[in-house]
């Protein structure tokens, strides 16, 4: 997409919808079953829940209708539904190619997010750019280290409080991560109710950072960049594993941070 194209054009003071596309390629050490399958069964692993009617015409997420189901190799989701689209959005389509390399043993993938944005274009372009990145990145981690694997999944938000740019690094403060600490680092971090964490911090940049332990993917979405509170995220693949009891531990610890 051109720069023109990013620059959101208004008319009387009010901001035309405009469309957008977020293309990107990559390859994982990961069979196309294998993304397939975190794709559309495991969304919990990597991303949050989501269920897939298995079949071309078959209905997704937020109202959407699948126009291509081709296992393991095409899946394309699309919404027009503006009621159950976020209210900056009328359409929404995710596509994803997958084909395999080295004799089935890695993937290549193309993912492409596109649709129309209604308002406020540049933030919310800026924002979907940023979390594909971060999204994609916890999607191959999830295939190299917990294929086929389900996910308590726990989601929640800080106090609002931590809707500025900021709040990140105190996060990280939070949790023990020296301000040098760069990705492949391995780290011993101070989790909720006075736990101890062995990780590896798999993601960090000025949006997000990324922890991953022997049984678990934590995600932080520093969102203060577009005027929203701090986000967590918890995949829990640990045999006992708790969605409510890591939600609760993960709020209470962001409220003591924050409230």
């Amino acid at each position: 997409m051109t720069d023109d194209k990013r620059n959101a054009e208004t008319a009387g003071g009010f901001e035309i919808p405009r469309e957008f596309e977020i293309p990107r390629e990559f390859e994982v050490d990961a069979s196309p079953e294998q993304v397939w399958d975190a794709v559309t069964r495991h969304t919990d692993g990597w991303q949050w829940p989501m269920e897939f009617e298995p079949k071309e015409g078959g209905a997704g997420p937020f109202n959407s209708v699948l126009t291509a189901w081709e296992p393991p190799h095409r899946l394309t989701v699309r919404s027009d539904d503006p009621d159950a689209l976020p209210p900056f959005q009328t359409s929404n389509q995710l596509d994803y190619t997958i084909e395999a390399r080295d004799g089935g043993a890695r993937s290549w993938v193309r993912y492409v997010h596109s649709g129309i944005f209604v308002d406020n274009w540049d933030d919310y372009y800026d924002g979907a750019d940023k979390h594909t990145d971060f999204y994609l990145h916890t999607l191959r981690q999830y295939v190299t280290y917990f294929p086929g694997r389900a996910a308590a999944f726990s989601s929640l938000d800080a106090p609002a409080a931590s809707a500025n740019e900021s709040a990140l690094a105190a996060v990280g403060r939070a949790l023990n991560l020296p301000d040098d600490a760069t990705a492949g680092a391995r780290i011993r971090v101070q989790g909720p109710d006075g736990s101890t964490l062995d990780t590896v911090l798999d993601y960090r940049n000025d949006w997000f950072i990324g922890l991953r332990t022997d049984t678990a993917l934590y995600r932080v979405f520093g969102r203060g960049r577009w005027h929203a509170p701090v986000g967590v995220t918890v995949h829990d693949f640990a045999p006992d594993a708790d969605a409510d009891r890591n939600a609760n531990d993960w709020s209470a610890w962001l409220t003591a941070l924050f409230g």
